[in-house]
């Protein structure tokens, strides 16, 4: 009978987040610049000849270490994985040859994969039954995120700074607005101020905010919390929204979160506060959230992972014209330092 896995976490990464490729892929734009004629057969000449070479962790390794050591709370009785991932590559079969040969060094339990010789990774998700994608790759990113079919993010390149997190649990860090809920509250404080949309959540906190992009990976991780050992406290799955809302828009939150019938286990209500600072202190296998003001500073230190708007977001326009603005400005000493 043909294997389904509806019930399990289903995680779609690139090559490139899982392994450091980033030498591989400057030769090859380094050569498409060049010449584009011969820049594939050039990465091909590239990648055989460095085929015995290991390859360094990409950002994505720890979350995939460590998601794949909670198969081993699965239940003797239990036909599906807790966890399942699976390599979707823009590699061909012949250049990611040095990937599988990686794999099977580290010996990950890693058994499914595809190598698509340059074709959009996003078609073969839904087939692979994938709950979150992980690429380099904005292309990719955005396809999938307007694509609906899964949560999507494009990853930062490995922290320098990171200590060594813990395999025997695996700890996430997520956004509010954009993320986990919609974007229509971010609109309001983008486009009607700060004020406005604390009195606006205020009003609405008994009102479930609409479900964003994250929302069904969240019910997800909820739900592989009630397959694992140790409930709530002491489960092996630790999920953690970092937002900038504070006091009155955080009620809203925690209600919507009581709606969905989802635990999470932290909570922060930064209200403006360095994300960065705390995340040091969560540690978190992978952070993700919208904007890169809050992911540069914790890129260095964590496993960081952008979500990109939907390309018809009212955000995208909102955010150039912010930056326009702002390039707009005269710079005198005190803001040039």
């Amino acid at each position: 009978m043909p294997i389904e896995l509806n019930e399990t976490l289903v995680i779609g990464i690139s090559a490139t987040a899982l392994f450091d490729l980033s030498e591989a892929d400057r030769v090859f734009k380094e050569k498409y610049k060049s010449d584009p004629d011969t820049a594939i057969d050039e990465y091909r000449k590239y990648m055989l000849e460095k085929e015995n070479d290991e390859l360094s962790d990409g950002t994505g390794m720890p979350l995939i270490r460590s998601l794949l050591n909670l198969n081993s709370h699965q239940q003797e009785s239990e036909k599906n994985p807790i966890v399942e991932v699976v390599v979707i590559s823009r590699n061909s079969p012949e250049t990611g040859f040095r990937v599988l040969k990686e794999i099977r060094r580290r010996s990950l339990p890693i058994t499914r994969s595809a190598f698509t010789a340059g074709e959009k990774s996003s078609s073969y998700l839904d087939a692979f039954y994938v709950d979150l994608f992980l690429t380099t790759s904005e292309d990719d990113a955005q396809k999938v995120i307007d694509s609906g079919v899964c949560a999507a993010a494009l990853v930062k390149e490995p922290p320098k700074n990171s200590e060594k997190l813990d395999e025997n649990q695996v700890r996430f860090a997520f956004d509010a607005d954009a993320v986990l809920f919609s974007e229509a509250s971010e609109i309001v404080n983008q486009t009607e101020g700060l004020e406005t949309f604390w009195n606006t959540e205020d009003e609405a906190q008994d009102v479930p905010l609409q479900e964003g992009p994250y929302a069904n990976l969240l019910k997800k991780l909820s739900k592989v919390q009630e397959r694992l050992p140790g409930r709530i406290e002491y489960s092996p799955v630790k999920l953690a929204i970092m937002t900038a809302r504070n006091s009155p828009a955080e009620m809203r939150v925690i209600k919507t979160l009581r709606a969905w019938d989802v635990y999470v286990d932290q909570a922060f209500f930064l209200g403006g506060l360095q994300k960065s600072r705390f995340l040091k202190a969560f540690k978190p296998h992978i952070f993700f959230d919208d904007q890169d003001s809050h992911l540069d500073p914790a890129a260095g230190d964590v496993p960081s992972a952008k979500v990109l708007y939907p390309s018809n977001s009212p955000l995208n326009d909102l955010i150039a014209k912010r930056k326009a603005n702002n390039s707009m400005q005269p710079t005198t000493d005190a803001t040039a330092n």
